[in-house]
């Protein structure tokens, strides 16, 4: 078994990853990254997004930034605080003090170090601006990088590479290994060129959730789980192994093991990414020709990951959105529809029905109450309008236009797997805490790994909290492994 010995080891070469490579290198640490994938794939789902970042400037983060968060956070849900009520009555003050800080603490770090991270990477010529993205309605900003997660990727790779970082592609973490006192000093890896190695060094763990594994989606999800498709294929790497082999030494968990990040998308589309988020100019129908939810209950920002939730409790997790002409009179409504196939069109509703293999009575019963429903009003295809119809359940509260305008358009939607909840528990230094709350020595997480959010996303936060943590593990395993 080959070995070798660094003051940092990195799983993972997504932006998390790279961000913690990056900032280990530059406070003087030897470094290696492990990849599984080859060199033309590394970055995982991270080479593939368009990254929003939740920013209202390029120093500041948004206004609801902490607060949203906190409800999808821990805070109150984390369950270490709902079982303080088991706790003896004279502890209960302390212990939901001691707890209440611990997360909010978290939030707090990846607000404030948000600007300083964007200023860094700027530093090594990375470049931001608010630029035009896939809604076409919305209520918060979104910062993106120029170039998208592939030119953070690139550059940070590349800063990686200037500063001697080590790359293994084709390399996957496979075991922790610790010493007597628990603190971990390496891990045992599997190489497709070098077979089986053992490296030394603080880790951080920077290998995602497990969008990529079918057993653990079934385990956590359910079988439902199988209605799933990742996003994109770099997902296909994500298996939960960092995840693994952090509980494998005793780290405690967090974010919601059972629930993932929806986005709307084409499942005809082989391209990363094939969203359709026209669904708020038309609606809904299941494999049935019915109804199931409100299409346009508010920015289409804000409201896309609940309405794809409800087309994924949908049987066989599939709904058809189903527009009329008036929809290419939205202003560039291309933006909002990703997919690299075509619309279903036909000029009848019993010619669509047909093309879709829903039942036509219904279809048409389904869009005759509807179109009944429609009041007139101001259609303001750009900003929320409240155009709503009145008497219909459910009902559709705004961009509320009759469907009766040929040639009819659908396309098929289901629901993807942008990336999995559950994960392990850090500090604000990236640090992993055991099930007491102590740090393992050792032992740090970055990005999707850290369980972070519950029920729903927080929109624009992931990518940012990978380069945040990633930046602060990294500097603080430098620290610890130049120390010794």
């Amino acid at each position: 078994m080959r070995e070798k010995r660094f003051e940092v080891l990195v799983a993972g070469c997504g932006v998390a990853g790279l961000s913690a490579a990056v900032a280990a290198a530059e406070a003087g640490a030897s470094v290696a990254v492990l990849e599984r994938a080859p060199p033309a794939e590394r970055g995982g789902q991270s080479r593939y997004t368009e990254a929003y970042l939740r920013m209202k400037s390029k120093a500041e983060v948004t206004d609801d930034f902490e607060s949203h968060l906190a409800e999808n956070s821990s805070g109150t849900l984390d369950p270490d605080l709902i079982a303080e009520s088991a706790r003896p009555p004279g502890q209960r003050a302390a212990y939901a003090a001691a707890l209440s800080m611990a997360e909010p603490a978290f939030i707090a770090t990846f607000a404030d170090q948000a600007g300083p991270t964007i200023a860094w990477l700027q530093g090594f010529g990375l470049r931001f601006d608010f630029l035009p993205t896939q809604f076409l309605t919305k209520s918060q900003p979104r910062l993106l990088p120029v170039g998208g997660g592939l030119a953070l990727v690139e550059g940070l790779a590349a800063r990686a590479e200037a500063l001697g970082v080590e790359f293994l592609y084709e390399t996957t973490a496979e075991r922790l290994e610790q010493d007597g006192d628990g603190r971990v000093t390496g891990l045992l890896a599997r190489s497709g060129q070098d077979g089986r190695l053992r490296l030394g060094g603080q880790v951080v763990l920077a290998c995602g959730g497990f969008e990529g594994n079918a057993e653990m989606l079934a385990r956590y999800i359910g079988p439902r789980a199988a209605f799933l498709r990742p996003i994109c294929k770099g997902a296909n790497f994500n298996r939960g192994d960092g995840i693994r082999m952090a509980l494998d030494v005793g780290a405690a968990t967090a974010g919601d093991f059972g629930s993932y990040h929806a986005e709307p998308i084409d499942p005809r589309s082989g391209v990363s990414e094939p969203s359709v988020f026209v669904f708020p100019y038309g609606i809904l129908v299941n494999k049935d020709g019915r109804r199931f939810t409100d299409e346009a209950p508010g920015t289409v920002d804000a409201h896309y990951e609940s309405v794809t939730r409800r087309i994924f409790a949908q049987r066989d997790g599939l709904a058809w959105v189903v527009l009329d002409a008036k929809h290419q009179r939205v202003p560039n409504v291309r933006l909002a529809i990703r997919t690299d196939q075509p619309p279903v069109v036909a000029d009848s509703l019993d010619a669509l029905a047909a093309r879709l293999a829903v039942p036509a009575a219904a279809l048409a019963a389904t869009v005759r109450d509807y179109n009944a429903a429609c009041l007139p009003g101001d259609w303001r295809p750009l900003e929320l309008d409240g155009l709503a119809t009145r008497g219909l359940a459910p009902p559709k509260s705004n961009w509320a236009l009759p469907v009766d305008e040929p040639p009819f358009h659908a396309y098929p939607i289901i629901s993807a797997n942008v990336f999995t909840f559950g994960g392990v528990k850090v500090d604000n230094d990236g640090r992993v805490v055991d099930g007491d709350g102590r740090p393992i020595e050792g032992l740090y997480a970055a990005g999707e790994i850290i369980g972070t959010y519950y029920r729903t996303y927080t929109g624009a936060t992931s990518v940012l909290k990978g380069l945040v943590f990633g930046r602060l593990a990294g500097s603080h395993a430098a620290r610890r492994g130049n120390a010794g």
